[in-house]
C-alpha cells in the first residue's frame, strides 16, 4: 500500500495519548486528522484499542556482518528488530571483520547491508590508537559518532584507547559537533584473584564499580577539556550517577545510556555456570539496580538501548559455564519493549515517558529528530503499534535472531508488538513478518 490511513484511539502524539488517524501516502505521515476519518477507496487500518506509536529507535546494536556473519548478520538482526517493533537501529564499529575504523571498512560494511536491511540502520565509527588520521573521513562518510573502549572490547583489531588518544581526536570531533560514545570500564589490578570462573559472584568482583567511575572520571574531563559531545553506553554502576547529575548540570553535551538487562535482572538470580547473562559492565546486584531506576525515573537517562551483541553457543560457553571464557553480550534487540515495559509498570514508570526514551530521546541524540521519533505530517511512516495489556511467554519460536540462546527466553512479559511500519511499507502484520527488504541506510548530513 503507498496511501492507507492508520486509527487508533491511543496514538501518542505530542506525548500524550489522542484519538486520531494517520494519513500514510508516499511513505511519510502526510497529515493526522482529529478522532476517526475514512475516505472512499482509501486502505483504513482500524487498531481502535492498541497503542500507535512512533518506531523505536536502538541507537547501541552489534550486528557482526561482514567476517562473523556466524555471530549475527543484518538479515536476522532487522528481522528480530521489526518484529520488536524497532524500525531504526545504529549499529556499533567493533564486531565485524573488519572493524569500522576507516573509509574502506565503513564502505564494506555498508555493501555487506545491502538488500538485507528491513529496518532503517544507521553506522557508527570507531577510535583506536592508530586511526586519528580516519576519524575526520569517517565523519564525513556519514557516521552518527565515534566510539571508544576504554578496556579491552572483546576482539583484538578494536584495541581500547587512552586519554592520549582521545585528546588527540577531540578537536575534529568539536569541529563537527560529532559525539564520542564511550565504553566506561578502565580496567586495574584491584580486583580479586578467580578460584571458580563458574561463578557469577566472583564475575561480578571482576569487573567493580570503581572501574566503571574511574573511567567516567576521564569521559567528563575530556568532554570538559574539549568541550564536545559524549556519551556514556550502557551505565550499570550506581556510583557513577552522582557524578553525571553534577556535569549535566553544567552541561548540555553529556548523554548517558542504559539497557534492558540493567533494570529487568539482578546478580542474586543470576545462578552459576550461566554465562547467557555475562555482558560487561555487569549486572549487578539489586541494590545497585533499584538506583539505576530512581535515576530513570528522575529523567536521568538520556534513553534506553538494547546493546543487542549477540554470539554463537560456543562462544557464550553455555556447556562450560565459565564466566570468564564467555563472550560478554546480551541477545535482546527484539525484547526491548515488552522487557523494560513490564518491570515499568512494577516501578511505575509513565508509559508516555517510556515510549519517548524508545523513540523521541534517541532521535534527538542521533539528530534525526527531524524526520523520525514522532507521529508529526511529514515525518517518515515509522511506526510501531502494540497491545499494552497483553501478556505473554517469550519462547524460542518466536525468536528472530540468528541465535535463539537469550537470558530473556522464558521470560513472562507484558506489551505485544502486533504491528511495524517501516517507510510506510506494513513490515510487521499480526506479529509476523510481511513485506521484507524495507529498510534503507541511514548516514549522518
Amino acid at each position: 500500500m503507498t496511501e492507507f490511513f492508520i486509527y487508533s484511539k491511543r496514538c501518542f502524539i505530542n506525548d500524550k495519548f489522542i484519538e486520531s488517524t494517520l494519513h500514510i501516502k508516499n511513505n511519510k505521515i502526510h497529515c493526522i486528522h482529529s478522532g476517526i476519518y475514512k475516505a472512499s477507496k482509501i486502505p483504513f487500518l482500524d487498531y481502535t484499542n492498541l497503542i500507535v506509536m512512533p518506531g523505536i529507535i536502538d541507537a547501541h546494536v552489534h550486528i557482526n556482518e561482514p567476517g562473523r556473519e556466524t555471530w549475527e548478520g543484518f538479515d536476522t538482526a532487522t528481522k528480530a528488530a521489526a518484529i520488536g517493533g524497532v524500525t531504526t537501529l545504529i549499529e556499533m564499529p567493533l564486531n565485524a571483520s573488519p572493524v569500522t575504523t576507516n573509509i574502506d571498512a565503513f564502505k564494506l560494511k555498508q555493501e555487506a547491508s545491502k538488500g538485507k536491511l528491513h529496518v532503517n540502520c544507521g553506522f557508527y565509527g570507531g577510535v583506536i590508537p592508530s586511526n586519528k588520521a580516519d576519524i575526520e573521513g569517517l565523519i564525513n562518510a556519514g557516521v552518527f559518532g565515534i566510539k571508544g573502549f576504554l578496556t579491552h572490547s572483546g576482539i583484538d583489531e578494536f584495541p581500547n584507547v587512552s586519554k592520549t588518544d582521545l585528546e588527540a581526536i577531540a578537536p575534529i570531533l568539536k569541529q563537527y559537533n560529532i559525539p564520542l560514545l564511550l565504553h566506561c570500564e578502565l580496567a586495574d589490578d584491584n580486583v580479586p584473584e578467580v578460584v571458580n570462573p563458574k561463578s557469577y559472584h566472583e564475575y561480578i568482583q571482576s569487573r567493580p564499580q570503581h572501574w566503571e567511575t574511574n573511567a567516567i572520571n576521564l569521559a567528563l574531563e575530556i568532554q570538559k577539556q574539549f568541550d564536545i559531545k559524549v556519551h556514556i553506553v550502557h551505565l550499570s554502576a550506581s556510583a557513577g550517577i552522582e557524578r553525571i547529575k553534577q556535569r549535566k548540570e553544567k552541561t548540555d553535551k553529556l548523554t548517558v545510556e542504559t539497557c534492558p538487562q540493567y533494570l529487568y535482572f539482578n546478580a542474586e538470580e543470576i545462578p552459576d555456570a550461566s554465562p547467557i547473562f555475562k555482558c560487561a559492565p555487569p549486572i549487578r546486584e539489586k541494590a545497585n539496580n533499584d538506583k539505576l531506576w530512581t535515576f530513570l525515573l528522575d529523567d536521568g537517562f538520556n534513553f534506553l538501548a538494547s546493546d543487542h551483541s549477540p554470539a554463537p553457543p560456543e562462544r557464550k560457553q553455555l556447556e562450560s559455564g565459565d564466566f570468564f571464557k564467555a563472550w560478554g553480550g546480551i541477545s535482546g534487540l527484539q525484547f526491548t519493549l515488552p522487557v523494560v515495559y513490564s518491570e515499568s509498570k512494577k516501578r511505575g514508570l509513565q508509559i508516555e515517558k517510556l515510549i519517548s526514551l524508545l523513540t523521541k530521546k534517541p532521535a534527538e541524540f542521533l539528530g534525526i529528530d527531524s524526520e523520525k521519533g514522532a507521529l508529526v505530517a511529514g515525518f517518515d511512516a515509522d511506526i510501531t503499534v502494540w497491545d499494552d495489556l497483553e501478556e505473554l511467554v517469550i519462547s524460542e519460536d518466536s525468536i528472530q535472531h540468528k541465535h535463539k540462546a537469550t537470558p530473556y527466553l522464558n521470560e513472562m512479559v507484558f506489551g505485544k508488538v502486533i504491528h511495524t511500519f517501516v517507510n510506510g511499507a506494513h513490515v510487521v502484520e499480526n506479529s509476523k513478518l510481511k513485506n521484507l527488504r524495507a529498510g534503507r541506510i541511514l548516514l549522518k548530513e
